[in-house]
Formats: C-alpha cells, sequence, structure tokens
C-alpha cells in the first residue's frame, strides 16, 4: 500500500465576523460616515432605476442594490491615496470611493450634504445619462466610471477585463515606495475568467499590493455559482497561489471594513496580494428595475430572506443599539439623501409635458465624437527630428538587432520611468533575439521576465500605463500572440483615452517580430500591422532601417498613446546605415519617407519589403517611385506624401510580404480610391500572401508569403495596364 500523507497548506484563509465589541470601537464618526454613504448610494441607485423606466439612461443599468456594503466597507480602510478599480456594475463602488474623497467628514444627523457631495453625484449622474459635464465627459457612461483625483481608475465593462489593469497600478505603487495599495473589483462570474487567474498568478509573484475584492452577489446574470464552479467558497482561489484570503458576510459593512483592514495591514507590509470575498445580493436582475425571480432563475422567497439583511438596515440598527442614531435621525438620513437625488435629477432633467428629458443644452458636442482616440501629439514640440541625408551625426554600417538594445538602453539610461517586459527577455543574452541584449547588466531591476501569460502581463503593463507613473515596454515574443491578449490590447488599452473623456494618457510601447518565411508555422509568422490598424487608440510604427528604428523607437517612447512597434526577423540580421553614436534624434510619427524616386508608379510598402521592392525596380529597370510608410496607423498614414507621388506617377501598388486576411493594405486603398481617384489611371493594386497562414513546410511557407517573384509580376501588370509597358530588359 502506498504511503498517504495530508498535505496542508500555510496560507491565511479566514472568515471574518463582527462583534458587538467591533461595533463599539469602530468610533461615532466611522459608523456615520459610513451610512451616509450607504443611504446616498442607494437613494443614486434608485434614481437611476428610475430614470432607466424612464428612458433616459442609454444603455444599460446595472443597479448596485444590496450590494452597497462591501464597497462602502471596504473604501472606509482606504486613505484617499489608495486607488482602486472596478466592474460593470460599479456605481456603489465609484461613489463610495468618491464621496470618501470629496466629503469625508460629514454628520448626517445634523449637517447637509455640502456642495462637494452634491456635485459628486450630479456629475456621476450625468456620465450614466452620457452628458459633457460627466467625469468622463459622457464618454464612459454607466460602465466605464473614472475620476484620477479621487483615486478611480476606472471601471470596466469586460468581465474581469479590469482586474490585470489593477496590478499594473499596483506596480507602480510599489515602485513609488510610498505604500499605498490598489483594490480590484469583480464579481462570482469574473472569478473564473483567465485574466482573473493570471493576474493572481502575476500579483503573487510579484509581491503587489493589490487587493482582489470579490462581491459574491450569487449570479452571473442568471448562472449560480454553484452552476459555473464546482469550489464555491470563492476565496479558495488564493490558495493555489499562496495568496492570503478572508471570507466575510457583505452585508455587514462594518465585517467588510475589518476583513479589508486587515488585508491592507499585510499589503503595506509588503507581504502581497490578498483576497477578500464578500458575500451579497443584488435585489435586482443583471440590467433595469426587475427583480430576478421575474425572469425565473431565482425565487421570491431566495429574494426576500437576503433583502431582510439589507446592509443599511443592519447598520442602522446596530448603530441604534449603540445610541447613535434614533429611528428619527435614520429616517432623516433616508430623505435627505433622497432630497440630494431629487436636487441631482433636477439639474440635468426639464419637464416635457407630463415626462422629463434631459436638457438639450447638457449633451457632448457631436462633432467631438472623435476627440481623444489619440492625442495631439504635443509631447514632441521642440524634439530633433532628423533623416538619414540631413543627419548630422557621424554615419555608420550598423546591425539591425544592436540599435535595437542600443536605443532603449539609451532611453532607459536617461529615463527612470523605463522598463522592459516580457517572456526571456532577462534571459538568453538579450531574448530570443538579442533585442535586449546587455540591458539587464545595467538595469537588474527594470528588465523583468514574465510568466507565459500575454493577457496577464500586458494588461499589468496596461495598468501601469494608466497610472502615468512609469512607461512599460512589452515584448510579445510573436505577433500571433497579441491574440491571447486582445481583451487587454484592444478593448482596455487601445480604447482606454477615449473611453475615458479623450485626455487621459495611456503611455505604453509594445514591440512585436514578423516572423514569415522563418518556418514558424501559422501561430508565429503574422504581420499584427493590418489587425492593428483596425482597432482605434493605436499608433504603429514599422522601422526598415537601424536609421529609422532608433529615430522610430524614440518617438514611441515619447509618446502618450500606445505604440506598436513592428520589426522584422529578416531585418533582425541585416546591416545599414544608422548612427555611430548619437541615439538622441526623433523621426515623426505619421512621416512617410521616398526611398526610391521615380514616375511610372508608386510603390507604398514598409518593413523588410522596403529593401525587396527597391531591389526589384533597379533590377528590372522599372521607374518606380518607392515609399517606405514607416506609420502604419490610420492616424499615422502620411496622405501628403503619399498624395504628391501618385499626382506625378498616376498609378499605385501596395506591397505586403503577409497574409490577405489581415492586410493593412486594405485600409489603405479603401482611402486612396476616395482620395486619387482623379489622379489614378488605373486601379489600385495590391501584393500580399495567400488566404492561409504559412504553415512549416518550407515550400508552402514561401508560397504563403509574397516575395520578389510576385513583386515582379506586380510590376509588369502596374507598366502594362497603364499602356508603358517593361521599359528596360531584364
Amino acid at each position: 500500500m502506498p504511503r498517504v500523507r495530508n498535505i496542508t497548506t500555510d496560507t491565511l484563509w479566514q472568515e471574518i465576523k463582527s462583534t458587538p465589541a467591533d461595533w463599539r470601537k469602530a468610533g461615532e464618526g466611522t459608523l456615520l460616515g459610513m451610512f451616509h454613504h450607504l443611504n446616498l448610494i442607494r437613494a443614486f441607485e434608485e434614481t437611476v432605476l428610475e430614470l432607466a423606466g424612464e428612458q433616459l439612461v442609454h444603455g444599460p443599468a446595472h443597479s448596485s442594490i444590496g450590494q452597497e456594503g462591501g464597497a462602502v466597507g471596504c473604501m472606509a480602510a482606504l486613505s484617499t491615496a489608495d486607488q482602486i478599480n472596478g466592474t460593470h456594475r460599479a456605481h456603489h463602488q465609484f461613489l463610495a470611493k468618491a464621496l470618501r474623497y470629496a466629503v469625508p467628514a460629514v454628520d448626517p444627523r445634523k449637517d447637509a450634504l455640502p456642495e462637494a457631495g452634491d456635485e459628486v453625484l450630479r456629475r456621476t449622474l450625468a456620465e450614466i445619462l452620457g452628458l459633457e459635464q460627466g467625469y468622463c465627459h459622457g464618454r464612459g457612461g454607466s460602465m466605464h466610471l473614472r475620476w484620477k483625483e479621487a483615486g478611480v481608475l476606472g471601471t470596466n465593462a469586460i468581465v474581469g477585463g479590469g482586474v490585470p489593469l489593477a496590478a499594473g497600478v499596483a506596480w507602480s505603487r510599489k515602485h513609488a515606495g510610498n505604500g499605498e495599495v490598489v483594490v480590484t473589483f469583480f464579481g462570482d462570474g469574473a472569478v473564473n475568467m483567465g485574466a482573473v487567474a493570471e493576474t493572481m498568478n502575476i500579483a503573487a509573484l510579484y509581491d503587489l499590493p493589490l487587493l482582489f475584492f470579490i462581491e459574491n452577489n450569487q449570479y452571473a446574470v442568471s448562472t449560480s455559482v454553484p452552476e459555473a464552479t464546482r469550489e464555491t467558497r470563492l476565496a479558495a482561489r488564493g490558495l493555489a497561489y499562496g495568496i492570503p484570503a478572508f471570507q466575510v458576510d457583505g452585508m455587514d459593512p462594518l465585517a467588510v471594513k475589518i476583513a479589508t483592514d486587515k488585508a491592507i495591514a499585510i499589503m503595506r507590509r509588503g507581504e502581497g496580494p490578498v483576497i477578500v470575498a464578500a458575500d451579497c445580493y443584488r435585489y435586482f436582475h443583471q440590467n433595469g428595475p426587475l427583480p430576478g425571480s421575474v425572469f425565473g432563475y431565482r425565487s421570491k422567497e431566495e429574494e426576500a430572506e437576503w433583502r431582510a439583511r439589507d446592509p443599511i438596515d443592519h447598520m442602522g440598527r446596530e448603530m441604534k443599539t449603540l445610541g447613535i442614531l434614533d429611528d428619527k435621525q435614520i429616517a432623516r438620513v433616508r430623505v435627505d439623501a433622497q432630497a440630494a437625488m431629487t436636487k441631482a435629477a433636477e439639474a440635468l432633467l426639464e419637464p416635457a409635458g407630463n415626462q422629463r428629458r434631459i436638457r438639450e443644452t447638457l449633451w457632448p458636442d457631436p462633432k467631438s465624437v472623435d476627440h481623444g482616440v489619440r492625442g495631439d501629439l504635443s509631447e514632441f514640440d521642440g524634439v530633433r527630428y532628423e533623416e538619414l541625408e540631413t543627419f548630422g551625426g557621424e554615419v555608420a554600417e550598423r546591425k539591425f538587432i544592436e540599435v535595437v538594445a542600443q536605443v532603449m538602453g539609451r532611453r532607459m539610461e536617461e529615463d527612470e520611468r523605463i522598463f522592459v517586459l516580457g517572456e526571456d527577455v532577462n534571459k538568453l543574452r538579450g531574448g530570443t533575439n538579442g533585442a535586449t541584449r546587455g540591458l539587464i547588466e545595467r538595469f537588474p531591476d527594470r528588465i523583468v521576465g514574465t510568466p507565459i501569460a500575454e493577457g496577464g502581463f500586458f494588461g499589468m503593463a496596461g495598468g501601469v500605463a494608466y497610472d502615468g507613473l512609469l512607461r512599460p515596454v512589452v515584448e510579445f515574443m510573436y505577433a500571433d500572440f497579441l491574440y491571447v491578449a486582445a481583451d487587454q490590447v484592444f478593448n482596455q488599452v487601445g480604447k482606454a483615452r477615449h473611453m475615458f473623456g479623450g485626455d487621459m494618457p495611456v503611455p505604453l510601447v509594445l514591440r512585436t517580430k514578423v516572423a514569415a518565411k522563418g518556418g514558424y508555422g501559422s501561430q508565429h509568422s503574422m504581420d499584427p500591422s493590418g489587425i492593428f490598424g483596425l482597432f482605434p487608440g493605436w499608433r504603429i510604427v514599422a522601422p526598415s532601417t537601424p536609421f529609422d528604428y532608433v529615430g522610430l523607437m524614440n518617438s514611441a517612447l515619447r509618446c502618450e498613446d500606445p505604440v506598436l512597434v513592428v520589426e522584422h526577423i529578416e531585418l533582425y540580421a541585416s546591416t545599414g546605415p544608422g548612427p555611430a553614436d548619437d541615439l538622441d534624434y526623433y523621426i515623426p510619427l505619421g512621416k512617410a519617407k521616398v526611398v526610391r524616386p521615380g514616375a511610372a508608379f508608386t510603390v507604398l510598402t514598409s518593413l523588410a519589403m522596403v529593401r525587396h521592392c527597391v531591389d526589384m525596380a533597379d533590377e528590372m529597370g522599372v521607374d518606380a517611385e518607392v515609399i517606405d510608410l514607416r506609420s502604419l496607423d490610420r492616424a499615422g498614414i502620411d496622405w501628403e506624401t503619399i498624395s504628391a507621388s501618385v499626382a506625378k506617377t498616376n498609378n499605385l501598388l501596395i506591397v505586403e510580404q503577409g497574409n490577405l486576411g489581415t492586410s493593412y493594405g486594405a485600409m489603405i486603398a479603401d482611402e486612396a480610391q476616395r482620395r486619387l481617384f482623379d489622379h489614378l489611371d488605373q486601379p489600385i493594386r495590391r501584393v500580399t500572401g495567400g488566404e492561409g497562414a504559412p504553415t512549416i513546410s518550407k515550400v508552402l511557407d514561401v508560397a504563403a508569403h509574397a516575395g520578389d517573384d510576385e513583386i515582379r509580376d506586380a510590376y509588369r501588370a502596374m507598366l502594362s495596364d497603364s499602356g508603358r509597358g517593361l521599359m528596360a530588359a531584364e
């Protein structure tokens, strides 16, 4: 028979319950503040549901009625400098933090809510209604609430999507050394998301001061916890990562505060993340003013049992027992909160017959719809732009991969905020290709090797960018891995500036490589430019020479928008002109370059295909004008240079190496045919790879990508259809 030994864990896991002694010890001011905020949040949510019933809320109204105790109890333990983010059901989280910041000390027995409190209620309601006066100018609405000054990083409509971002802010605050902590709120449904699991591992690995606050309201829409997971004690998730956890009754606000106090003490000691799992209940359905029993997934009896444990009533009874409040005072707090919400609503609404409507003057200007998709690049005022042809420094023949590491080292030397993270970037003498060679020795704490968890570590970098204290540079070992992190890449980082009002910097650089024709197969070979070009917010640069790489990377690291820097493995081993020692110049984002003048037709291309297009024109004796696009995002396409060329040549060819389906050329061709139609003598032509992804077979790998043969064929076709014919013997 085998010997069997039960394995135990030393990871802390406790249930916290408040006692009468805890209520006596809490202090009158603390309890009054919590009770006041509970009532304000309840009145706010009732107003939102009322307005939703009048069809005045455009989009969902995820009520938090019944769940206020968890948010208020947690926030009572935080300092105003501590940070939070939350979920799609986050009005209570936002208000609890915002009210603590704006009106920390009000005695609701005798004091009226000050104007600062009225403003919080009014601006939050305005945001939910989509109005200019909201904290995000109506861009965020109900699910994307952000107020940086109050420590609210931004709530999130993607289940679990905000959790990796919170880890990034925790990373920033840990390295700032100021003792601040971060709380990320999410629900029982998000517990089963990969983003949450990845972030728990990362937070534990790096000892981040991050509180995972699980609001277990028992249902993810209509799916109960036992229907979604075998281990229904959600705090148990921490054991797998060595994260201590506290289980608490979320309907008892003081018990939540006590549990949060314990969690914060652990984090402020530098001992890493903690979980608080609070059992609570949303009284209404996922969205709107109807109870869940109407939809048949829970019973009226269950709803009544939970309502009997209402956090406001619970706190009122305890404070009455302590002699802090009597029945009349409890009622007054409730009435005053409702009056404050009536006042907030009246400031935003006006009569319309027997109904109400939003005041017309409060809507955002429709012309501002695209404001803040990207920044205005004012951060580049006064920088030194250079091109190779006019560069005053010494130029030498440089190996491409060497300048990748050198310019990063130069910027890290100059700017202590920059750090690099990714898989194996701290190993293998500079990662898998040498792009970080020599940096770990110079900056041992700023070259961070990560677990294989692109969603987790990219999301963490996104949170760092949200916070603005540091500047992360992320490496995806292969571009195809972006799909693993797609939510964080596109929904979170790419949309953040615009979604949260248009003025929020998101300084992040993502480096990745194209491994075309390298034998890496279907899942390691893509050019990501076309995918990124489809989504808002991202800038894309694609350097083709060592000189351009230095200038474009410097610009990427200065930019206040997220920037994708695309590199090509064919270029890594290549050599070309580059700076001998001057690594401090910039190349403008959005500026293409004519690398070969000509008159027969215009060729737009990038990366490794620039050299191939020039070589084929020279080999064939074709008078092609080749333009290196360099910037590939929609805002970065240099239409001035392109238009001037096509006005001269009257013909346009777009050349890409990669897959037809993920091509950026389609975007360019669509706009070019509208902008340049009067100049074109023939339809725009494109060279791309095939529809199928490349495979391991060398023959099929070559066939899947465009190359010299395809360029030659396209050149012949361009000349033939323009009536010029091949102008020189091959």
